[in-house]
């Protein structure tokens, strides 16, 4: 939630949106909390728990988020989900029906998958990576598993080297499946992958190459022999750095030593090393790296 220190030309939003953070006008106080107002006039309650007065003057613009309460009615909150409308996150099941699951996703109330949006059996205790959408029929949130038909594979603006945010889908024989920028279905292969994943982690990522079958190929790592030595040489300076200028690694170090401290690969590291030797930033030693 921020405080009343917003730019002058930060404005409340037209209208009320369901699974989206709304900035809106604190209007009236009531027993049962604050109502606060979009620019159409619709308003929403922010129930007493999260009113703050001192941070919430009457006429100040607020950040909320909105979703539906245990009656279905609509309700505004100050906490945030891992995941909004359109997002995908890793839910804990904490509740399971004959008629769905009931999975934490940050906030009092859980989020509600329908057995319908399941396509394995949900286990109490178990995360899944779900996907957050809305029902326009009823106005409720859900998660579904079955996120096939949301991926957009229209790739215009994409190009080589373009850096994306992602999420880790699933494991599969090539490397890991991932969704990047909520949208795009992608890949990050094995033999290019030199730090520990895990499905559900969030990662940059670089556009290797856009595929006609509409996904993506994708790197951990800049594309381009200089973007990855650059990127490469920032992290074995900031090590350094951390270590008091000596690390006692050299061009024949272990490269699974070097892929567990630096997580990138031996020729990657030499070539690296080389450069930052060149341009007299580090000295190799017969058994260290020293920081010049």
């Amino acid at each position: 939630m921020q405080k009343n220190t917003q730019p002058a030309e930060r404005s409340k939003n037209l209208t009320i949106n369901i699974g989206e953070v709304n900035t809106l006008e604190v209007m009236r106080d009531t027993d049962y909390g604050y109502f606060l107002e979009a620019k159409d006039g619709s308003e929403i309650l922010l129930p007493n728990v999260y009113v703050m007065e001192d941070e919430m003057p009457m006429g100040s613009l607020i950040d909320v988020f909105v979703y539906t309460d245990s009656e279905d009615r609509p309700v505004a909150t100050t906490k945030m989900p891992y995941a909004k409308l359109g997002e995908y996150g890793y839910f804990t099941v904490v509740d399971y029906k004959s008629y769905g699951a009931f999975l934490n996703w940050g906030l009092p109330k859980d989020l509600f998958v329908p057995l319908s949006q399941q396509k394995e059996y949900f286990n109490i205790g178990k995360k899944y990576l779900l996907r957050v959408c809305l029902d326009e029929q009823t106005g409720r949130l859900f998660g579904t598993q079955k996120i096939g038909k949301y991926f957009n594979r229209d790739m215009k603006g994409l190009h080589q080297n373009k850096a994306l945010e992602a999420i880790v889908l699933a494991k599969t024989p090539l490397g890991f499946k991932v969704v990047a920028d909520n949208q795009y279905e992608g890949m990050l292969f094995s033999n290019e992958i030199f730090e520990e994943i895990r499905i559900g982690d969030r990662k940059k990522v670089y556009i290797k190459s856009v595929r006609k079958d509409g996904k993506l190929d994708l790197s951990l790592q800049p594309i381009g022999k200089q973007a990855k030595i650059s990127e490469a040489e920032a992290t074995i300076l900031q090590l350094l750095k951390e270590a008091d200028g000596t690390l006692p690694f050299t061009y024949k170090s272990d490269a699974e030593a070097i892929k567990k401290v630096f997580g990138m690969s031996k020729k990657n590291f030499k070539r690296t090393l080389t450069e930052l030797i060149e341009s007299h930033k580090i000295q190799l030693l017969e058994d260290a790296i020293v920081l010049l």
